[in-house]
């Protein structure tokens, strides 16, 4: 072999272990780069995950008091619809029971106080009758 065909880079020792030292250092730079790209990936995960829980409860505060404020706005509401309601109510019935009494139309307590009255009356007039048929018996 010629002087050449030893100093060449093919045939040169030192430069194959330094290639073969870059590849290795190469390999492992790549494996070092995966294991903190997934160390990486795994706490970006993690801080995305706290990240949304604590969205989440602030949205579900925000949306809570929401609720909350509309429930009440609903009762008050209610009540006012319910006391509206009622007072119509009771002017209606107003109304037409003074519209009745002028007719000569009774309300209906009346009627069955009425109707009670005169089934006590009768229950004492047939009292009334027993005794004094019993007075006349005795006389005869």
């Amino acid at each position: 072999m010629s002087d050449q065909d030893q100093n060449s880079p093919e045939n040169d020792p030192q430069l194959a272990d330094k290639i073969k030292g870059s590849a290795r250092q190469i390999w492992l730079a790549g494996l070092g780069a995966y294991t903190k790209a997934e160390e990486d990936a795994g706490k970006f995960f993690d801080r995305l995950v706290q990240e949304g829980e604590q969205l989440e409860s602030k949205t579900r505060g925000v949306v809570g008091k929401q609720i909350r404020t509309v429930e009440d706005r609903v009762g008050e509401v209610r009540e006012r619809a319910t006391g509206t309601w009622d007072k119509l109510e009771h002017m209606f019935d107003q109304r037409v029971s003074g519209a009745l009494r002028r007719l000569g139309i009774h309300r209906r307590e009346e009627i069955e106080a009425l109707e009670h009255r005169i089934a006590a009356l009768e229950s004492e007039l047939t009292r009334l009758r027993d005794s004094d048929s019993l007075a006349r018996d005795e006389e005869e």
